[in-house]
């Protein structure tokens, strides 16, 4: 048992840690869905995230946290879009398991943003299913500097993960800890009942036989149970977006233009399920500062 956990651990470290996962999860290679996706879709859900927050938090300078970051691009493209919409951002933190890519994220960093940005951004080696603790840690960040520390925290295509491990409450219960009352958490990931996912297909052509819990998608309801669970407001649980992140120009702006037929005809089988999120604003005491 413990054995075949190791070799999946090992094959996953493999997968995110490779010169495939720069090329995919970096913005100077990424495809223009994924670009289209940062500067429509994605945005507006952000935006409109941000527009929930308490009064007493809008005041306070940002802080913001990406769990399962990759290379960074789009949290290094959130920055600039509130900058752009003049937010005032104290600080913008990504974490992910491979260093890899948090070497990579860094990079991205000082290539696309500028100084005065790039001041206010940090990325950490932290794992999703011990967030907390891992942040603490990459960070020399004690608990009580932590807690209740973010306004504002996303996670896309990478809370999956933590479901097919079993670790899906324990996250949850991490963003919970890191969000100041009255926060709010975004997730997005992908939808178990989208039919024609690139990866499923190729399996299918090929014949690759997956095991079960390498390649499970959980339902929408799956990813909203653990934020209920946890004591979260749900404010948004549902199905959208038609936008692979690997399309190419073409694929993109033809699923755009047939994008409001699909959401009249089919849409629970939108490519992506969405959860935002909100820390009730008495669950906790005052947001604490960090020192």
């Amino acid at each position: 048992m413990d054995a075949n956990l190791n070799a999946e651990d090992d094959t996953f470290y493999r997968e995110y840690t490779s010169p495939e996962a720069i090329a995919k999860y970096t913005r100077t290679t990424a495809g223009a869905g994924i670009n289209s996706l940062l500067e429509r879709e994605y945005k507006e859900v952000y935006l409109e995230a941000l527009r929930a927050l308490p009064a007493e938090l809008k005041r306070q300078p940002l802080r913001i946290l990406e769990f399962g970051c990759g290379g960074g691009m789009n949290l290094l493209h959130l920055v600039s879009v509130l900058s752009h919409h003049h937010f005032d951002i104290e600080v913008a933190v990504g974490t992910d398991f491979s260093p890899v890519l948090i070497e990579a994220a860094n990079k991205e960093a000082q290539r696309f943003l500028s100084p005065q940005q790039q001041a206010h951004v940090q990325f950490w080696v932290a794992k999703n299913e011990t967030l907390f603790q891992d942040l603490s840690v990459a960070s020399g960040r004690d608990s009580g500097h932590l807690e209740n520390y973010f306004q504002f925290i996303i996670g896309v295509n990478t809370v999956r993960y933590c479901h097919r491990a079993g670790r899906q409450l324990d996250c949850a219960r991490d963003i919970f800890r890191l969000l100041a009352p009255g926060g709010v958490c975004v997730v997005i990931d992908m939808n178990n009942r989208f039919p024609a996912f690139r990866d499923a297909l190729k399996d299918k052509l090929y014949r690759r036989q997956v095991p079960a819990e390498e390649s499970y998608l959980p339902s929408l309801e799956e990813y909203t149970a653990p934020f209920q669970q946890t004591g979260f407001e749900i404010l948004r649980s549902e199905h959208f977006c038609w936008i692979p992140h690997s399309g190419g120009r073409f694929l993109t702006g033809l699923l755009r233009s047939l994008s409001p037929a699909l959401n009249v005809i089919a849409p629970s089988r939108a490519m992506r399920s969405l959860v935002v999120g909100k820390k009730p604003s008495s669950s906790i005491s005052p947001v604490a500062h960090c020192g």
